[in-house]
């Protein structure tokens, strides 16, 4: 099997209340945290409304936290390409990517409320549209061409990038799919990645990951970008809390599940993420019981891994979706043990010292024996010489 990465991805989800100007630099402690860790991957979100997923600029964001780090990559999840001009869009990822030294990713999407687009005059439809319009001119200036082009909200004369990419080849750039096969349609499209953020917040959205790439693969031969794409540039989203044990992690989420629920339930107009529980007890079941996510220990982790990788066919990252369930140090600890009891069986680690440990167990009596026989020996041959001075 292919080395996973792994990651984090930050919409966030805050409850209103709270001070913004320290949950905002928890968050990036948070990605030093797993920086130091070695996660490979911080994905940032925008959103300009609902109180609860604050970071109105995810570029902002990857230009701090890539000051605070020094390893982890950081992406946009997503810059919302339907409310931007998209030569500021591939004119500001190309900024990014010199001031992280290669470590910026571009990832794109229609945004996700619409109390977002509301407040611009576009509909859902508008920012769908816009953005597979948007992506294609984004696409082809961070390629090098000079683009002449119009569309609803802004108009383009001759425009090309005064840089060329740090990176070579270019940056890693996706875009983001729920449950709907139009963001592998766009990937296949416009050879770039693919982002399932709703990989398993619905039951469509899991059962229907192999197909996804399947109509990403179709796509891309279709558009002549075949040899652009790979399963290393799907990334998929899933919720994880994971402790020592499983009461100890249903303890933790205690601490905030119920507000996360609340929000998909009641705050975001985003019906696809149907998440279940009028309760804290039905909301942990309904984590686990549903396929959505893990509450509980490394193990049961391994095993929903495995099972995104038997359901896609195989991908290149896991982010774990970003959540206040449990406090900010309950929080860090489920992301140490992802990183030492998760993470090392998806990236080659952990087999070789199991098998080293298993002939050492088999091979355990016969070479006991020996070593008694040694020290006897040589017990022997010391008092002799001790003997014979």
């Amino acid at each position: 099997m292919a080395r996973i990465k792994f990651g984090t991805f930050l919409a966030p989800v805050h409850e209103p209340g709270q001070n913004p100007t320290l949950l905002l630099q928890r968050d990036l402690e948070l990605i030093e945290h797993l920086d130091r860790l070695g996660f490979d991957e911080a994905w940032f979100g925008e959103h300009h409304s609902a109180g609860s997923e604050i970071y109105a600029s995810p570029e902002i964001m990857i230009a701090a936290a890539a000051e605070r780090t020094q390893r982890i990559k950081l992406g946009t999840g997503v810059t919302s390409v339907s409310y931007h001009n998209p030569l500021w869009v591939a004119d500001r990822m190309i900024m990014l990517d010199h001031l992280t030294r290669g470590r910026a990713m571009l990832g794109m999407g229609p945004g996700s409320l619409p109390t977002d687009a509301a407040m611009l005059g576009l509909t859902q439809v508008d920012t769908r549209e816009l953005l597979a319009e948007n992506a294609d001119i984004i696409m082809r200036l961070l390629r090098g061409e000079t683009v002449t082009a119009k569309t609803r909200t802004h108009e383009l004369h001759e425009a090309r990038l005064q840089m060329a990419p740090y990176s070579d080849p270019l940056f890693d750039v996706a875009v983001a799919a729920v449950a709907s096969p139009t963001g592998a349609r766009m990937a296949g499209k416009l050879g770039i990645g693919l982002l399932s953020i709703g990989a398993t917040l619905t039951a469509d959205g899991f059962d229907a990951l192999a197909h996804h790439w399947g109509i990403l693969n179709e796509f891309a031969e279709q558009s002549g970008r075949a040899d652009q794409v790979d399963r290393s540039q799907w990334r998929l989203v899933g919720p994880f809390h994971i402790a020592e044990t499983v009461e100890q992690a249903y303890q933790d989420v205690e601490h905030g599940i119920e507000f996360w629920f609340k929000y998909f339930q009641k705050i975001a107009a985003f019906p696809q993420l149907d998440v279940r529980g009028s309760n804290k007890t039905e909301m942990i079941d309904f984590i686990n019981s549903s396929g959505v996510g893990v509450i509980g220990t490394a193990e049961q982790a391994r095993d929903q891994v495995q099972r995104l990788v038997d359901q896609s066919g195989g991908f290149g990252t896991l982010l774990i979706q970003g959540h206040d369930w449990a406090n900010p140090q309950a929080t860090k600890r489920s992301f140490e043990l992802f990183a030492q009891d998760v993470m090392p069986y998806f990236q080659g680690q952990a087999q070789p010292m199991i098998e080293a440990s298993e002939r050492a167990s088999a091979v355990r009596d016969k070479k006991a024996e020996e070593h008694i026989a040694a020290v006897g020996q040589m017990t022997e041959k010391y008092n002799a010489e001790m003997g014979r001075a």
